[in-house]
């Protein structure tokens, strides 16, 4: 059903499987890897209907939606989203892609896989079987003039390369990175073997995010928690309402969970002047992080704080989501 070559066991392979579901379109990513005693699959659904979001909608508070807002209007530049696996990096990329397309813009994606379908928008499916990788595309991409190009991840330095490049001469990039918070996004550039000069003259701005899951509104109930708990997550109890925080007991509704839902939080890591003079001296991410802090940033942990004080989340969430 994934297309792969059912006579090999040797090596891992990679494949996909579309399907229909009540009317839902499905995408099952299929990986497999050969581990001593046989094969081990690894099957990822992804629901295509609803990955779309608007920029409203994806968990972002009113001064960061106005922070992005003012990101992605900007002519040129690359802006990156960092996270791991599954932190839904694609899903906040698409609702900026769906905020700024317009019937005057040119805007072209090379994603792997193109997970949802944009009206308006040209999307590539790499293929590196046939040699179309995200390099070689973004390559064929700039002769069509984009105004706007979404890279899926840069993976090596020859994409990152060629994204710089892009971004130099007057295009808007947005790319994935796999990193764990804003600031190593830059070390790692960097570490591709791309010059901290070029780096700091096109990246305008980071933003990692994780994904957390929402209290059941159906069984939610309100406790005084420990001090210990609250400390883990940089809380104090001044800033709580009537000294409670809040999570869900477990009900059918939530299949005895206490989440139903997720939503995200994110930390915007935007590339000033004293941030700019650190790449250029090949600072490492701890000192980038703190030049950030010292200019406002805010971290992971803060804004799942300001969720746990909202009411969305609960302590130990942010906790598993946030360790250091």
């Amino acid at each position: 059903m994934a297309k792969l070559d059912i006579a090999e066991k040797r090596l891992p392979q990679d494949g996909r499987i579309p399907i229909k579901i009540a009317d839902k379109d499905i995408d099952i990513r299929v990986s497999i890897i050969p581990t001593t005693f046989g094969e081990r699959v690894v099957l990822r659904l992804l629901d295509k209907s609803s990955i779309l979001f608007g920029m409203e909608e994806i968990g972002l508070s009113p001064g960061q939606l106005q922070t992005l807002d003012n990101l992605i209007h900007r002519p040129n530049g690359i802006l990156l989203v960092t996270g791991p696996t599954g932190s839904g990096k694609t899903t906040t990329l698409y609702a900026a892609l769906s905020r700024i397309n317009s019937p005057d813009k040119n805007i072209i994606t090379i994603e792997d896989p193109v997970e949802y379908q944009l009206k308006g928008i040209g999307q590539i499916q790499v293929n590196p079987k046939i040699g179309l990788t995200f390099a070689n595309g973004l390559r064929s991409v700039l002769r069509h003039d984009p105004d706007v190009i979404l890279v899926g991840e840069i993976r090596d330095a020859e994409t990152a390369e060629i994204a710089i490049q892009a971004a130099l001469t007057g295009h808007l990039v947005f790319s994935t990175l796999h990193t764990n918070d804003a600031a190593s996004a830059v070390t790692r550039l960097v570490d591709m073997g791309i010059e901290p000069f070029l780096v700091s003259s096109v990246v305008r701005a980071i933003v990692a995010q994780r994904l957390i899951r929402v209290i059941c509104p159906e069984c939610k109930e309100g406790y005084v928690p420990e001090d210990e708990a609250l400390r883990e997550v940089g809380i104090v109890r001044e800033q709580l309402e009537g000294g409670m925080v809040y999570r869900g007991r477990g009900c059918p509704a939530c299949s005895e969970t206490g989440y139903r839902g997720r939503t995200a939080i994110y930390e915007i890591l935007i590339v000033s002047d004293g941030i700019r003079h650190l790449i250029l001296k090949k600072a490492d991410s701890t000192s980038i992080c703190r030049q950030a802090l010292e200019e406002g940033m805010k971290t992971l942990r803060d804004d799942g704080a300001q969720e746990v004080i909202s009411g969305v989340t609960t302590l130990e969430e942010v906790a598993r989501v946030t360790q250091e």
